[in-house]
């Protein structure tokens, strides 16, 4: 059995999971209906200022905690990314009201889809840290996705390198392009440290 202190650590970690969940699926509306995005971007500022301080909370608990429910460098370093997720999301949402497009580059629906489907699975992998089939089969499952989010993302460059002539517009969009692909790469990277708890606590 867990105790309380236990306890705390994985609603932490579920309540970062769940916000992530919501984030990407504002960021994927933004993208698929383009209505009032400064609007949509705000409320993903909002989600990510949460994340920030459960995770501040998190490390606070987990400097003064004895015992811990597993390694602390891997409830550090699982927190780290959970929040890393989070700061892509804000920072693509962000870019997207700073560059003042005026609709989002053709690839963005597709790869905001991937993320959203990304957290969903990571969502699921954290709630059930402790069941060790059940975290091997969602992190093959992000790997998946994140490889998917990989070719709309190479797919973007080679459109944008052959058929926009505008500098600046190619600085922009591959800018927004590397950035929302950064958010599913700390997808992958958080269950990589799932999948090393998994492996250590086997």
């Amino acid at each position: 059995m867990f105790g309380s202190n236990d306890k705390k650590f994985f609603e932490a970690f579920n309540t970062l999971a769940e916000k992530i969940v919501l984030g990407a699926g504002l960021l994927h509306e933004m993208m698929e209906k383009w209505d009032r995005p400064e609007e949509t971007a705000h409320r993903i500022k909002a989600l990510e200022h949460e994340c920030d301080e459960i995770t501040h909370d998190l490390m606070r608990r987990l400097n003064r905690t004895f015992i811990t429910p597993f390694d602390r460098e891997d409830i550090h370093d699982l927190a780290s990314k959970l929040d890393d997720v989070m700061d892509f999301i804000d920072n693509t949402a962000n870019r997207m009201v700073v560059y003042r497009f005026q609709a989002p580059p053709p690839e963005m629906a597709a790869i905001s889809d991937v993320l959203m489907r990304q957290s969903a699975v990571l969502r699921e992998a954290v709630a059930n840290v402790k069941q060790a089939d059940h975290i091997l089969a969602k992190c093959i499952e992000i790997h998946s996705l994140e490889n998917e989010g990989d070719r709309i993302f190479h797919s973007g460059i080679a459109r944008l390198f052959s058929s926009v002539t505008d500098p600046i517009e190619v600085i922009k969009q591959k800018d927004l392009l590397e950035t929302v692909e950064k958010a599913t790469d700390k997808c992958e990277d958080a269950a990589n440290v799932l999948e090393s708890i998994m492996l250590k606590n086997a």
